[in-house]
């Protein structure tokens, strides 16, 4: 009896846009991007001999640095609101990945979705590479990630720009939690917007 080999070679890899996507393989995408991002991020930080612990530590100064990460949320979303104004829409445009994502996604499951991308991500940004390279080269690198955005300059300044932020209140209220109830708050709220936006 012939036996099939699997052959290496034969493997081949092609750019997939996000309408060829069904939804089920758009989660699975995400939540694996996510799982990615967290796994560096906690090696990173265990490599850099920070303690895990007392990095996600929740801080006696709770309050305050809700007020932090909530400030941030605000002025962030108040911006995307001003430039969506102003801003033709091509501008702005990620090629239809946030619709897809949120656009007719539960309420509860945008808030999951918000608070997964909100904690991996800032784990790896700003509790390993940010003690790497401080906040500017980090949000540079930030931004560059967003790789949907970079053909155009306004988004990329504000993915940019919220980067530096949440940098920003990291090292004020010397809390990571900061800057992950910003991303959350953010990305929560726009998420909503979206869906809404879509559904009236």
């Amino acid at each position: 009896m012939k036996k099939n080999k699997f052959k290496f070679r034969k493997i081949q890899f092609r750019k997939v846009t996000i309408d060829e996507l069904d939804d089920r393989m758009l989660l699975v995408n995400l939540y694996a991007t996510q799982a990615l991002t967290l796994i560096i991020g906690l090696i990173w930080v265990i490599l850099q001999q920070q303690n895990l612990f007392s990095l996600l530590s929740i801080p006696a100064a709770i309050t305050n640095v809700f007020l932090w990460g909530a400030g941030l949320a605000a002025v962030a979303v108040c911006v995307d609101l001003v430039l969506s104004k102003f801003v033709p829409d091509e501008v702005g445009d990620d090629g239809g990945v946030n619709e897809r994502i949120f656009g007719t996604r539960a309420v509860w499951h945008i808030a999951l979705i918000s608070f997964v991308v909100a904690i991996c991500e800032e784990l790896l940004f700003r509790g390993a590479m940010q003690h790497a390279f401080g906040p500017y080269w980090t949000s540079i690198i930030f931004a560059t990630i967003h790789v949907r955005y970079l053909k155009h300059w306004i988004p990329t300044g504000l993915v940019f720009s919220i980067s530096y932020g949440l940098g920003w209140i990291y090292i004020q209220t010397d809390s990571i939690w900061a800057p992950i109830i910003a991303h959350f708050l953010f990305d929560f709220i726009m998420g909503l917007m979206i869906r809404f936006r879509r559904e009236s």
